[in-house]
Order: C-alpha cells, then sequence, then structure tokens
C-alpha cells in the first residue's frame, strides 16, 4: 500500500526504499535531499544533482522538518539491521 505523505510528491511505500519516505516515482528517499542540504547544497543544486523539479526538493525539505523524529528512527533501524547482518555474515574479503 502506497502512503501519500505531502500532496501527491512525498509517498512511503513498504517494499521501495525500506518504507522510507521518497519522491513519488524515484527511489530517492527525504533523507537523501535532507543529507545534501545539510552539506549545504542549495535546492536548486539539489534539483540538478537529481534531475528533479524544485518543487520535489521543497517537498521533500518540508517532510523532513515536518518529520525530523520519524526520519532519525528510520536512519537507527537501518543502522541496526546493517549491525546485524555485520555480524552474522562475516566479510570474506581481506582486511587491510
Amino acid at each position: 500500500m502506497v502512503k501519500q505523505l505531502i500532496d501527491s510528491r512525498i509517498v512511503s511505500t513498504p517494499d521501495v526504499c525500506g518504507g522510507h519516505p521518497r519522491i513519488t516515482d524515484t527511489r530517492i528517499r527525504v533523507v537523501d535531499i535532507a543529507a545534501l542540504y545539510n552539506a549545504d547544497k542549495s535546492a536548486e543544486e539539489i534539483s540538478d544533482e537529481y534531475d528533479l523539479p524544485i518543487s520535489d526538493v521543497e517537498a521533500a525539505m518540508t517532510y523532513y522538518f515536518a518529520n525530523i523524529e520519524e526520519i532519525k528512527t528510520l536512519l537507527e533501524k537501518d543502522e541496526a539491521f546493517i549491525e546485524q547482518m555485520k555480524r552474522r555474515h562475516t566479510s570474506k574479503l581481506p582486511t587491510v
């Protein structure tokens, strides 16, 4: 089930991008846009980098600022999952 979060620009689907809020019809997550914004990229630069309309970048940032705690929780779950997988599956690559 697709959940539309801000008009029709931001959606969340359990089986796409781990359920993270994302820009509709893309796999670009709100958190990806926010990370660039927090790295001092302008909306125009982000728009160019992802080939998105500025309105989608602005919708992503609006969602991010309105739901920072939800985004942090999703990232913490992702990090916990990564750590769990690292413990279960050791790398076969030699360490340097």
